[in-house]
């Protein structure tokens, strides 16, 4: 974390990275459930390890690394570019269920910045004009802040840990001293992550999980579902 990071602008990051914050993140489990289901994810060491295959196979490689590159672009008010790298979510959401996601979390964040004096109104403006997606959204609000990217990209990956912890949790089920466990491990790898997402350029970013695809889609039609769909 910066060593010049403002408190204002570290308390907005643990804000944002908050699982209590208002945009839904608890719903989803991101195939975790289907997972458990139809992968015999059964047991903490295999959450854990399922979630620590995800975090640089699907969100460095994705999620972390357009967010590094719309931060940059939300502060120099480049509106092609922020909607260049927002079509390029929504062309990668492989599942119906995964660009609900994105789509949802997206417009609950924007809703929640509206009600927030940290945003320009002309920035806001640009996101309403698009299908807003989380991603662009999340790097809208750390742009507001004095936070660097790779501080915005920690926030950002500790808030998605904490919500699949979660949904292991329901979902294996697990108690709370095996979860705080798996967001240990977790935490530790999130810093490589972060760097990993932003070495990468536009040909490098990718969203290609086939197997994660597949149980997203699985999961649509699964009987007896705790998380969205």
């Amino acid at each position: 974390m910066s060593e010049t990071l403002g408190a204002a602008s570290l308390l907005q990051l643990i804000w944002l990275a908050s699982p209590a914050l208002p945009i839904g993140g608890f719903s989803y489990s991101e195939g975790l459930e289907a997972g458990v289901d139809r992968a015999g994810v059964a047991t903490e060491s295999m959450a854990c390890d399922w979630l620590l295959e995800q975090l640089p196979l699907s969100l460095a490689r994705g999620d972390l690394a357009v967010a590094a590159q719309a931060i940059p672009a939300w502060r120099d008010h480049d509106a092609d570019r922020v909607r260049e790298l927002n079509d390029w979510v929504l062309h990668t959401r492989e599942t119906a269920e995964q660009r609900l996601q994105t789509e949802q979390m997206g417009r609950s964040l924007l809703d929640w910045l509206r009600n927030h004096d940290t945003v320009a109104p002309p920035l806001l403006d640009t996101a309403a004009q698009m299908p807003p997606t989380y991603p662009l959204m999340f790097a809208l609000a750390v742009s507001a802040t004095d936070a660097t990217v790779r501080d915005g990209l920690l926030a950002m990956a500790f808030g998605w840990a904490e919500n699949m912890v979660q949904a292991a949790l329901k979902s294996v089920p697990l108690g709370q001293s095996a979860g705080q466990r798996i967001l240990a491990r977790l935490a530790r790898a999130i810093p490589a992550a972060v760097d990993h997402a932003m070495a990468l350029d536009d040909r490098q970013r990718q969203a290609f999980s086939p197997m994660l695809a597949i149980l997203s889609a699985q999961h649509e039609t699964q009987y007896s579902r705790l998380f969205r769909s």
